[in-house]
């Protein structure tokens, strides 16, 4: 991961927008340029902004996403030609603090609707230590990972009931800003909402009852999730999905692992093995995928947010014994 991340100068925002250039890279085959499509055209940030806006736009919205599949979307830099799609765009829809340069792209955009999904639920901190103590990356490296603003965890998207909060508010400013489709909008929100609320009673049940209540990720991407069905999370090294863990670290995980009948080690789609591997090895424990769903790939197990997490839930159940 590239922990000094190049940001978009102002001067070069101006530029782009003096030039005119409109087009944006999109998330799929499908995706057009924004702005001037007939719809309600909205860039998203990444996959899980994205799926909101499809979702509760329906057939009223074009949408375009400035973070390609595949792509780790921390490490976004966003380029001109994204800016120059962005300033033709009717609204964008990001999360505030995972991406710098999309922050500082929407905060000098003319763009009227600005949907940040961070100010639509609450946010916590995570990840800031590592198994009750900062770790030795984390000592090295503060103020370099990827947390949110004023050091919140940004993974709201990973808890079922956050993520629906936020569609009711991408819903409402969508109603706003798109009155004559208003009602499509409401409807649309409900029905995705009701999807969201039975997957977080799939989780509520699902979980309720497992041999251990203690799962080990790459990185901390899933404490909203844990805290929300009543597990630990244990991060080998904290909220950088690719750094390598301190000696000291693997052995506390080993040992952990022993204590609390830990089975499986969870690594992430869109990020190498190594680590997991290196920490289950000499334990003996297994190695399995707990996708933050930051993006669709051919590796994810399933091709929508619901069909992962659902995925997910499985790969937790399997690991934890459930009964």
């Amino acid at each position: 991961m590239n922990v000094r991340r190049r940001l978009i100068s102002g001067s070069a925002i101006a530029a782009v927008t003096a030039l005119g250039l409109g087009t944006l890279s999109a998330c799929s085959d499908s995706s057009a340029a924004s702005g001037d499509t007939g719809k309600f055209d909205v860039v998203a940030s990444f996959y899980p902004m994205a799926y909101l806006a499809e979702r509760i736009g329906g057939e009223h919205v074009h949408v375009t996403t400035l973070t390609s599949p595949g792509q780790e979307p921390h490490d976004l830099e966003i380029s001109p030609r994204q800016i120059g799609g962005l300033e033709r765009s009717d609204a964008v829809l990001y999360l505030k603090g995972l991406q710098p340069s999309v922050d500082k792209a929407v905060d000098q955009s003319p763009v009227k609707t600005k949907i940040d999904a961070a100010a639509l639920t609450t946010l916590e901190e995570h990840g800031t230590e590592v198994g009750g103590h900062a770790s030795e990356h984390e000592d090295e490296h503060a103020g370099h990972d990827h947390e949110g603003e004023n050091g919140k965890d940004p993974h709201i998207w990973l808890d079922p009931v956050r993520y629906a909060e936020v569609a009711q508010g991408v819903g409402r400013a969508f109603e706003k800003a798109d009155p004559d489709h208003a009602a499509d909008y409401k409807r649309n929100t409900a029905a995705l909402v009701k999807q969201l609320d039975e997957l977080n009673t799939d989780f509520k049940e699902g979980l309720a009852h497992t041999r251990s209540k203690v799962f080990i990720t790459t990185h901390a991407a899933f404490g909203y999730l844990a805290e929300r069905y009543g597990l630990t999370e244990e991060a080998i090294s904290g909220l950088d999905p690719e750094s390598e863990p301190s000696g000291a670290r693997v052995r506390d995980l080993q040992k952990l692992a022993k204590a609390d009948g830990v089975s499986t080690v969870f690594y992430e789609t869109l990020v190498s093995d190594k680590t997991a591997k290196t920490v289950a090895g000499d334990a003996g424990l297994k190695t399995d995928v707990l996708d933050p769903i930051e993006g669709i790939t051919k590796k994810s197990r399933g091709q929508d947010y619901l069909a992962v997490q659902r995925a997910n839930l499985k790969a937790l159940q399997s690991a934890l014994g459930s009964k």
